[in-house]
């Protein structure tokens, strides 16, 4: 993983307060808003977000690591309003994140999120396109349900990136299909699959809280770069994170052959290692026992990539965008804690295990 950025100032912010203030100012706002959901879609969203097991009986299940909440109520702070004038904008953007996780763990096949069965694996794959969708639209009206002119351009920006993660979702499927995809195409699709929601976590909670255009664009910017970060260490864990930690497969992107930045900058490096890396890639789209791969096989795909320096290019690109991200925050006028704070919350994004 990428090492941890360095800056005295940063260790001062508890990250871990940080995250669980966002998820308790939105969880009961999240939980009443899926009650409205009709049954079983109820239910059904509950086991996605861990209040419930798969038998109906009350969890304390993992629900993710609350990002996106703790950046939409922090960007209410940046225009002098309370954290929770940011909460409706929390609520909204983690209901989107959670319509693609549904819709994603369908079409990817993914059996495993959170470390238990996901939604369609235990209630079926229409019940996880239902949900998905009821999400989706009960995300706008949490929005709309405000009747402010600042609820109207939070909708808008949150439509607008819930558009730009459908076409990145769309092109990751399309990528699985074609021998090679450029490091610029990947970054394009990652910029929109996980960028572009980041970016609208960002500025959510400020626009609410009547922010200009130019401030929430700002934080856009801050967002959308701290993206591609996130997504670039989720590259890396996708190949070689600790299942435990994870939750999911070992070489689990390797699985699903999808073209994620190590192994498209693997084979656009050159060299021995990147030839061979491409010449298992293809016979490996044409295997009709893919399915079946062993362990072994996997691991040995895996050190082509680091033999051909696409582990080191992703941990490289993931602090790239992790500086540009900071180097935007420069732009806003904002308290010295809140700035702290949103760069805090970056430099977690790069030194996860999960």
């Amino acid at each position: 993983m990428p090492p941890a950025p360095t800056a005295d100032r940063r260790t001062t912010v508890d990250v871990t307060a940080l995250l669980e203030r966002g998820r308790t100012l939105a969880t009961p706002v999240l939980r009443a808003a899926v009650d409205r959901l009709a049954p079983p879609m109820d239910t059904v969203a509950a086991y996605h977000f861990g209040w419930i097991d798969a038998q109906g009986n009350p969890a304390d299940g993992d629900g993710g690591k609350a990002v996106r909440p703790a950046l939409a109520v922090l960007s209410a702070e940046v225009t002098g309003a309370a954290p929770e004038v940011g909460v409706p904008g929390a609520v909204a953007v983690e209901m989107v994140h959670n319509f693609s996780l549904l819709h994603d763990d369908l079409m990817d096949g993914d059996e495993q999120r959170r470390h238990r069965d996901t939604v369609w694996k235990v209630h079926g794959p229409a019940q996880a396109i239902l949900v998905g969708d009821a999400l989706f639209a009960l995300a706008n009206e949490v929005l709309l349900e405000l009747g402010t002119v600042e609820a109207g351009r939070a909708t808008r920006r949150l439509t607008k990136a819930s558009r730009s993660l459908i076409d990145g979702q769309a092109q990751d499927i399309s990528y699985e299909h074609r021998d090679r995809v450029s490091v610029e195409e990947c970054l394009e699709m990652e910029g929109n699959k996980t960028g572009a929601l980041l970016a609208c976590a960002s500025s959510i909670g400020a626009v609410l809280g009547g922010a200009d255009e130019r401030t929430a664009d700002t934080l856009e910017k801050y967002g959308y770069h701290l993206g591609l970060a996130f997504q670039a260490v989720d590259d890396l864990l996708g190949i070689w994170g600790d299942p435990d930690a994870t939750g999911k497969q070992t070489w689990s992107d390797l699985r699903q052959r999808k073209k994620s930045l190590p192994v498209v900058a693997a084979l656009a490096a050159g060299g021995a290692a990147s030839e061979r890396l491409g010449e298992i890639l293809t016979a490996d789209a044409k295997a009709s026992d893919f399915a079946n791969f062993s362990e072994e096989e996997f691991a040995a795909r895996a050190a082509l990539i680091e033999e051909a320096g696409g582990r080191e290019w992703t941990a490289d690109e993931a602090r790239r965008q992790h500086t540009i991200a900071i180097e935007a925050l420069d732009a806003v006028d904002m308290p010295d804690r809140v700035r702290d704070r949103f760069t805090a919350l970056a430099d977690f994004v790069v030194v996860r295990k999960r």
